[in-house]
C-alpha cells in the first residue's frame, strides 16, 4: 500500500451546515447531492447570526423541525440526521465523527465567504475536509433571505420551498 492509499481512507460522514432560515429547495439539492457520495450526512442547523448580520426569523427548534419535515417530503431522509449547531463547526464535526463539511455555492460572493470559512476551519481542524458543491442552475437564484422577503410580502413561494416550509412561512408572515 502506498502513502496515498494509507492516507486516503475516504470520508464516511459529512456535515452540511447552515442557518436554514428557512430551508429551501436549493438546500435540499445540496443535501441530496452530498448524500450521493457519502453514506452518512448530518445537517447542522446553526443557531448563530446569519451572514447578513441579522438574527434568524425562526427559532432553532423550528428550523430543525422544518429541515426534518422537508427531508421527509423530498424522500432524502435515509442516512441523513438533523442536529442543532450552537458552537464551532469544527467542534461539531469532531463530536459527531464527521470528516468533512459540504457547502453549496451559488455565486462568486458565496465562494469568497465560504473560502474564508474553509481556510479558518483548516487552521482549526486540518483533519476536516471542506467540500464545495455548485448549485444546480435552476436553483441558484434561491436563498433563504429572498424566500423570507417574498413571503413577508405575501408572494407565492411554492416553487422555492417544500409545502411544509411554505405553510410555516404563511403562519409567520400571513398569506
Amino acid at each position: 500500500m502506498n502513502k496515498f492509499q494509507m492516507e486516503n481512507d475516504g470520508i464516511s460522514h459529512i456535515v452540511v451546515p447552515g442557518t436554514f432560515d428557512p430551508v429551501t429547495y436549493g438546500h435540499l439539492d445540496v443535501i441530496r447531492r452530498a448524500r450521493r457520495f457519502c453514506p452518512r450526512v448530518t445537517v447542522a442547523v446553526a443557531a448563530s447570526v446569519g451572514k447578513n448580520g441579522t438574527g434568524p426569523v425562526f427559532t432553532i427548534e423550528e428550523r430543525v423541525q422544518m429541515v426534518r419535515d422537508a427531508l421527509q417530503e423530498a424522500w432524502i431522509d435515509d442516512g441523513v440526521d438533523v442536529s442543532a449547531l450552537t458552537g464551532l463547526l469544527v467542534d461539531f464535526c469532531h463530536e459527531h465523527g464527521a470528516g468533512g463539511v459540504v457547502k453549496g455555492l451559488r455565486a462568486t460572493t458565496d465562494f469568497e465567504y465560504e473560502l474564508q470559512q474553509a481556510d479558518l476551519n483548516a487552521r482549526l481542524a486540518p483533519d476536516i475536509e471542506s467540500i464545495f458543491i455548485m448549485s444546480s442552475p435552476e436553483l441558484g437564484c434561491i436563498s433563504s433571505s429572498v424566500v423570507r422577503e417574498l413571503a413577508s410580502f405575501g408572494s407565492d413561494v411554492h416553487l422555492l420551498v417544500p409545502p411544509s416550509v411554505e405553510k410555516k412561512l404563511h403562519e409567520r408572515f400571513g398569506a
